[in-house]
């Protein structure tokens, strides 16, 4: 175990929640770092006061370190109105295919604007952050580390890894092709960059001097200590977190990552207009023959937001995007501070049996 990284994370074991978008409520948050992990709140959906109160409450449950993630975008981007049209077409058909009584409208932004997320990002103070889908530049950097933010950047390829190391991340979080949810990659096509996580690790520890830390596909101590002989300093867990009871994932999300078969994960474009791992469900099906015309994210993401809050409701997770990583079936539906526990078990069962 690289101990000072630990250490420097202010953490007790090297274990990572995941910063999963939409997933990963206060509660959730502070069980992990209550628990010695670093939980994280995926914030890239959640407007800047929305960043700042779920940090307060964070802060009111733990006195432990904890991690905000965030998606770099831009504040403005070109909008294909045509191509909106569309798909607001197909997906009120779905719908009513379907049954569910809602239809898509146009919301009045398509994304929160990320410089005024990062602001409050700046004001809550947590210990970590976490940046997906580009880089972040020199002074938005030495702001979180004036404030005493250590920052760690995803990354899905050895060249992407190295782009973070450049700008001056403290550390990188390594998606390897088994991560469930959307894929950071920034300097590649999506598809160009499913490199398998035990193959891509070994390279960038390689390539880079800072901390690596491995995600995709681990689910159990076992996993965590392999991605450590790999070279890793942590590893960071997301599907595995969303069976437990703290996390928002809607229950029909959850009780189909139980019965998922591992042909079924797959990349999807469909719900987001990115490339998102997940399960292949009836959405996805219906949604294929045309997914190449479809918006790209955010807006895409903002159209499918109606369908997907009546899906989860009706207890529809056949038409909502149910992220998951490769291993999703060997998730475990017990309380967060409980599979801390459990996960801490393993990685020192496994450690013995090796004699390391």
């Amino acid at each position: 175990m690289n101990d000072s990284f630990v250490r420097d994370l202010g953490i007790q074991h090297p274990l990572i929640q995941a910063p999963m978008a939409g997933s990963t409520p206060p509660d959730l948050v502070a069980a992990v770092s209550g628990a010695g992990g670093l939980g994280s709140l995926g914030a890239g959906y959640l407007e800047p006061q929305a960043i700042l109160d779920q940090a307060a409450q964070i802060r009111r449950l733990t006195d432990r370190p904890y991690a905000i993630g965030l998606f770099v975008l831009p504040d403005e981007f070109v909008v294909d109105m045509a191509a909106v049209i569309k798909a607001r077409e197909q997906l009120d058909a779905l719908m009513e295919r379907e049954g569910l009584a809602v239809r898509t409208s146009l919301p009045t932004r398509w994304a929160p604007r990320f410089s005024d997320q990062l602001a409050a990002l700046y004001e809550a103070r947590p210990a970590v952050a976490f940046f997906a889908f580009g880089l972040i530049d020199a002074t938005q950097i030495r702001k979180l580390k004036q404030r005493n933010i250590i920052v760690i950047g995803t990354a899905t390829t050895v060249a992407e890894a190295r782009a973070w190391a450049e700008c001056g991340a403290d550390a990188v979080s390594l998606q390897g092709a088994e991560a469930g949810g959307h894929r950071g990659t920034f300097l590649h096509d999506a598809d160009a960059a499913m490199i398998g996580l035990f193959a891509l690790l070994p390279m960038a520890v390689r390539a880079i001097n800072i901390p690596v830390i491995a995600a995709g596909g681990i689910m159990d101590g076992r996993g965590m200590l392999a991605a450590e002989i790999l070279g890793a300093s942590a590893s960071q867990l997301g599907t595995a977190f969303l069976g437990c009871s703290e996390s928002s994932a809607a229950e029909s999300w959850k009780h189909d990552l139980l019965q998922a078969e591992d042909h079924r994960v797959t990349t999807i474009r469909s719900f987001s207009g990115r490339a998102a791992r997940g399960l292949r469900n009836r959405y996805v099906e219906a949604m294929e023959p045309t997914v190449a015309n479809l918006p790209a994210y955010p807006v895409l993401n903002a159209l499918t937001a109606p369908l997907r809050r009546a899906a989860a409701e009706a207890g529809r997770g056949d038409l909502l995007s149910e992220w998951c990583g490769q291993a999703a079936t060997l998730v475990r539906p017990m309380p967060a501070a409980e599979l801390v526990g459990v996960l801490m078990d393993e990685y020192g069962a496994a450690r013995r049996s090796l004699g390391v």
